[in-house]
């Protein structure tokens, strides 16, 4: 679910993807600045020999301070940013949802014929392709709902064409039942 959520934002708003891609990189070099400038404090204070009198190392302590700070606040901007940006992200969790159904759908396959196994990488290619051809909106949710039907037609097409006839129906039914599950529109009852 998640690799395919990455994949339709990273189609549908690559800024987004990218913004949090170098939001993780610079959180990363914030928390090395900032563990840097305590190792730097601990060995100064470590090595003085009167630490209340030592000009350098009472000039190191305001330095680190500020810097300190300025990283603290940065950080805290960083994790903001990335708080927006995963709500965002999660407006797409419905076209990763109805995608992992359908990939369990596909694997499935396997089970009424052997012969019937598809790659991660064909599925995926698939996917993307939908997203592209997916009719545009200006609503988010009316985007949403053409990248799944887009991307449920084009899926069923293209498995369609290497079934047997007698198992097209069973794909349909599957498909089917597994999305109105998943809409919990009927229920599995034991």
């Amino acid at each position: 679910e998640d690799q395919m959520l990455a994949r339709v934002v990273a189609e549908e708003r690559p800024d987004l993807e990218e913004m949090k891609n170098t939001l993780i990189i610079s959180n990363a070099t914030m928390r090395n600045e900032l563990k840097a400038l305590e190792d730097t404090i601990l060995e100064k204070l470590s090595t003085s020999e009167n630490p209340v009198d030592d000009i350098e190392l009472i000039t190191a302590l305001e330095a680190s301070k500020a810097k300190s700070t300025e990283i603290k606040t940065k950080m805290q901007a960083a994790e903001q940013t990335e708080k927006d940006i995963d709500l965002t992200r999660a407006e797409y969790v419905p076209v990763a949802i109805n995608t992992q159904i359908l990939f369990f759908c596909v694997s499935d396959l396997a089970n009424v014929d052997p012969m019937y196994q598809y790659s991660l990488e064909w599925f995926t290619n698939i996917f993307l392709t939908s997203i592209q051809s997916a009719p545009r909106a200006d609503v988010l949710e009316k985007r949403i709902k053409n990248i799944n039907d887009y991307f449920t037609f084009s899926l069923y097409c293209n498995v369609c064409r290497s079934l047997f006839e007698k198992h097209k129906l069973l794909f349909a039914f599957l498909l089917t039942v597994r999305i109105l599950m998943n809409q919990k529109k009927i229920q599995m009852v034991s």
